[in-house]
């Protein structure tokens, strides 16, 4: 299986998971897919994504846009974006807000902290989650790539980690300033160099509470978000096993930290 394929075919994973998604939100009373939009805005970060240049200058690869449905945060703007900066333009103006800069880096990064913080504060029963995500692209850019936060995604993040935690010198610093409510994130992780480590536990985090919620066997916003929990931990396992395929296969025991 060549990198293409791999990566089409875990397109379409995604994809299908979008359309579960959609099929979800279809099923909702009224109103009810709102709910589901902040939970579903790694689909519209990626189509802007797709449309951006690459470092080299390039134009990433064309691909066909996610078909967001009544789960579009403001893609209908932004699709009508031609350049970097006419993106950030089209975020400002929509509940994304400001990403703090027009480079491909700033756009999708001020996407990202801003999911984070969109899901925090409308969806309840995701904010553990949504700190979680905070705490690991923080992490990532500000001791992995080296990288000062645009003033905007710092605003959002010290809502979600507060403000100790995001002006903090070292990694280790910001990972004893974190509020117990995030630390969980970096529990035993050391060192920048296994924050792989902890995405893996942050799947695991989201599929165990989804099933939690689930099990509650109530009506309601909890056991939605329990859903959609799992049918996309279910569609991050599909990926990461193709992934693992394509390389020829890895140990058990790496397999499964992974999955």
């Amino acid at each position: 299986m060549s990198a293409n394929d791999v990566r089409q075919a875990q397109r379409a994973v995604s994809a299908t998971l979008l359309w579960h998604l959609r099929v979800l939100a279809g099923w909702l009373p009224r109103g009810g897919a709102r709910l589901l939009v902040p939970l579903a805005a790694g689909f519209e970060i990626a189509n802007v994504a797709s449309r951006l240049p690459t470092p080299d200058g390039r134009r990433a690869e064309a691909l066909e846009p996610y078909r967001l449905g009544a789960l579009e945060t403001a893609w209908r703007s932004l699709k009508r974006a031609g350049t970097p900066a006419e993106t950030r333009t089209a975020l400002i103006a929509s509940p994304w807000g400001d990403p703090g800069g027009d480079t491909p880096w700033a756009l999708v990064t001020g996407m990202r902290m801003a999911a984070a913080r969109r899901t925090a504060v409308a969806v309840q029963p995701a904010r553990r989650w949504a700190q979680g995500r905070a705490v690991l692209l923080a992490a990532r850019e500000l001791f992995v790539h080296h990288r000062s936060l645009p003033e905007p995604v710092l605003r959002d993040a010290a809502r979600l980690l507060g403000t100790r935690a995001t002006a903090a010198a070292t990694y280790q610093e910001f990972r004893e300033r974190l509020p117990s409510s995030a630390g969980w994130a970096l529990k035993d992780i050391n060192e920048p160099g296994e924050l792989w480590l902890a995405e893996a536990r942050w799947w695991r985090t989201v599929q165990a509470d989804g099933t939690a919620l689930l099990r509650e066997g109530r009506y309601g916003p909890r056991v939605v978000v329990g859903a959609v929990a799992l049918l996309s931990v279910d569609a991050w396992r599909v990926r990461a096993a193709l992934e693992s395929a394509a390389r020829g296969g890895r140990p058990g025991e790496v397999f499964d930290a992974l999955v």
